[in-house]
């Protein structure tokens, strides 16, 4: 018994190449950061870091609901489309209200209504996708393609592909101070960075510490045991896009806001943005593992490096090589970490020792 509690006291062995591999997108923000403070003066100055933070709150939110749908087994193509309608909506709403040509009189609603409008549409048309994909079946890459385009259009019929400009409100009309939520600070931190910080807390502890967040997990990992543990993984498949489409939105009304206009050509491949943020993350395209932290310093990464490469004087079209070639070894190191993680098991089991 002394001799089993001994071994059991040794130090275990540290697989490197494992952790280098679980901690790979710290490391590669900390590289991005250290390269660009290098090559620009003005990179780590705090005028700077808070821009670039607002920055990646865009994509930030867009990556969190991504983590969910994609740890649940799903994928979403339309959260960009979802952003620019929502912020096409928006706009209509404080640009030319609700008019009610037989009563000859235009319904302007308050900036509050308004912003939970603009949320609650993303929803609704997250629960469109959810519904196509849960009872018609149809795969959520063709479902969620289909509404990209959807929704794309209805955000350009909405003004026949105008810009509805100058939404700093009317105060005689009640609906002034949406600029607030783009341009506005808070205790001198900008209010996206605030909101991301609670959506981004909310979203760890729903998907750590509830029954809801558990299921997610479980019915990505497994459809068929988690429907036999009692997961109605319908259910949870469709309540994952509600969230994707009411945090694009979210996004959609930030961008908006930062812009004082609502153009429908917002967020065009956004979608691309939190796909790689989620994937740089940790979050595993075949679902059922991910995390919402990791997701959040994943588009920490996409962001700096964008606003970096801008910085440096990267032309537009070397920023999109670049940032294609980040998908792809993104992907590709986490099929590394899926081999390794595999080896290390094997190797656990014939040893019997137990792997970092």
């Amino acid at each position: 018994m002394v001799q089993t509690n001994t071994q059991a006291l040794q130090a275990k062995p540290v697989n490197f190449k494992l952790l280098l591999l679980r901690f790979r997108t710290i490391i590669a923000l900390l590289a991005i950061v250290v390269i660009f403070s290098f090559l620009s003066s003005t990179f780590l100055t705090v005028e700077n870091i808070l821009l670039m933070t607002r920055h990646v709150a865009i994509n930030a939110f867009l990556a969190i609901g991504m983590t969910f749908v994609i740890i649940s087994g799903g994928i979403d193509l339309s959260v960009g489309s979802i952003l620019g309608l929502s912020g096409m909506v928006v706009g209509a709403l404080i640009d030319v209200g609700i008019p009610l040509r037989m009563f000859g009189v235009v319904i302007y609603l308050r900036t509050w209504f308004i912003v939970i409008v603009g949320i609650v549409v993303g929803g609704l048309i997250g629960a469109v996708n959810g519904l196509v994909i849960t009872k018609l079946n149809v795969a959520p890459f063709i479902a969620t393609l289909g509404m990209l385009y959807v929704a794309r259009g209805l955000a350009l019929l909405s003004s026949n592909g105008a810009t509805f400009p100058f939404l700093d409100g009317d105060p005689a009309l009640g609906n002034t101070g949406f600029p607030w939520l783009g341009e506005g600070n808070i205790l001198n931190i900008p209010v996206s960075i605030w909101l991301l910080a609670v959506v981004g807390l909310i979203a760890v502890f729903v998907a750590k510490r509830t029954r809801f967040g558990r299921h997610v997990y479980a019915a990505g990992g497994n459809e068929r045991a988690a429907q036999l543990s009692g997961v109605r993984v319908k259910s949870i498949r469709a309540s994952v896009y509600v969230i994707s489409g009411a945090l694009s939105a979210l996004s959609g009304l930030i961008i908006t806001s930062q812009l004082v206009a609502a153009h429908p050509a917002s967020g065009e491949t956004y979608e691309l943005n939190a796909i790689a943020a989620a994937v740089l993350g940790g979050t595993s395209l075949m679902g059922g593992r991910g995390t919402i932290g990791g997701s959040i310093i994943g588009a920490f990464v996409i962001g700096i490096l964008g606003d970096g490469l801008v910085m440096v004087g990267v032309s537009d079209f070397w920023q999109r090589v670049i940032k294609g070639l980040v998908i792809i070894v993104a992907v590709a190191i986490d099929q590394l970490q899926i081999n390794a993680s595999h080896v290390a098991a094997i190797q656990e089991e014939r040893s019997g020792t137990p792997a970092a």
